[in-house]
């Protein structure tokens, strides 16, 4: 099991510039996988980005050249760096562990934080 607790969203004008963090209760490096959802308001909630424990990442088209996921391990955190903002960007912003233990896939949810693109 692990909690995870976000921080780092707000309010941004287009064109601008957030770093989301997400804290581990336990160690990343006993963690399948670390990723970035987001919910939009009446859309569903959507992969922004991922990170393994091998480094290995993913993103969405969407993001892709804008936003950045990196790890800390010794701080057990993740981070989303996120550039070039726009308004679509606005959404609830959620971190997600995957631990795979004897087979059996859990998730993980932290709480989310909003992020909101607005001139």
């Amino acid at each position: 099991q692990v909690q995870l607790v976000e921080s780092g969203g707000g309010l941004v004008q287009p064109g601008g510039s957030l770093r989301l963090s997400c804290a581990a209760s336990r160690s990343i490096l006993s963690i399948d996988a670390m990723g970035w959802y987001r919910q939009a308001p009446g859309k569903e909630r959507e992969l922004v980005a991922v990170i393994n424990n091998g480094g290995t990442t993913n993103y969405a088209d969407s993001v892709k050249g804008r936003f950045t996921i990196s790890r800390d391990n010794a701080k057990n955190t993740v981070y989303l760096h996120m550039n070039s903002l726009q308004p679509e960007d606005t959404a609830v912003y959620y971190c997600n562990a995957k631990i795979i233990v004897y087979l059996k896939t859990r998730y993980y949810w932290g709480q989310g934080t909003q992020v909101t693109i607005s001139s």
